[in-house]
């Protein structure tokens, strides 16, 4: 990443975010710029890092399609368009994640080609990749599985950073990640109301209010928007730390 970055001629501390709903919404991110609370010290640290040096438009204001985040897209949409991305934007580093809708509509071999390809473009144009693999989806567990065995090999093929967030969900609910089972029916409260880190529609992360911007350990193991915000800023912090600090800017 340090020799992508060398390519680099923009905007330092320009974070774009590429994605699908988990990523348009305020749920991902911009939290982070108020005060997030119960932080262990390496994510209070990596917190201070990041509000030190990204700008600080990209915490809300970088949300909607001309950024690259919209609802129900898949990889093709970016693929379609991320040389516009690129060219508008031209950010140094993009946090990018499909697969929630992508795993319906294609295939192992067409998701990983054109993500690959859409990864190639960014680095080519000195924009540092922080790759994140999809959360489970209910009713579909093994092919996301496949899909983020895809995303890792992506990854190691052009030696960019992985969150994996799908494997990180797993590990901390390997039995009842899934907020559609049957004893997460009747809780009150909305779809994003259950104490695990998918919600009840089985799609998207969890967002209980009672862990809303929480970072405790607690949190962590309920509220998967907590969970994929704690995970990107502590890979974006030691991105800043270990090469963009260290570079030409």
């Amino acid at each position: 990443m340090t020799k992508v970055h060398s390519r680099f001629h923009g905007a330092k501390g320009t974070f774009a975010q590429f994605g699908d709903s988990i990523t348009v919404t305020m749920a991902f991110w911009a939290p982070l710029a108020y005060e997030p609370r119960e932080m262990s010290p390496e994510m209070a640290r990596a917190v201070k890092s990041v509000k030190s040096y990204m700008k600080p438009d990209c915490w809300r204001n970088w949300k909607g399609p001309k950024f690259g985040n919209d609802g129900s897209m898949t990889i093709r949409w970016a693929h379609d368009n991320i040389d516009r991305w690129l060219k508008d934007l031209n950010p140094e580093v993009a946090v990018i994640m499909f697969g929630s809708n992508d795993v319906g509509q294609m295939d192992v071999q067409e998701y990983e080609t054109k993500l690959q390809q859409v990864i190639g473009r960014c680095l080519t144009n000195g924009t540092i990749v922080l790759l994140t693999t999809m959360p489970p989806r209910s009713g579909h567990l093994d092919k996301v599985r496949q899909f983020a065995d895809a995303a890792r090999r992506v990854a190691k093929r052009e030696s960019v950073p992985v969150i994996d967030y799908f494997a990180e969900i797993l590990n901390r609910r390997p039995a009842d990640w899934d907020g559609s089972l049957p004893q997460f029916k009747d809780l009150p409260g909305d779809e994003y109301q259950v104490p695990t880190l998918i919600a009840r529609d089985g799609v998207h992360p969890s967002n209980p209010k009672q862990f809303a911007n929480i970072y405790s350990e607690a949190a962590l193991r309920e509220n998967g928007f907590s969970l994929r915000n704690y995970l990107t800023v502590l890979a974006y912090a030691n991105l800043i730390n270990r090469v963009l600090k260290q570079g030409p800017h």
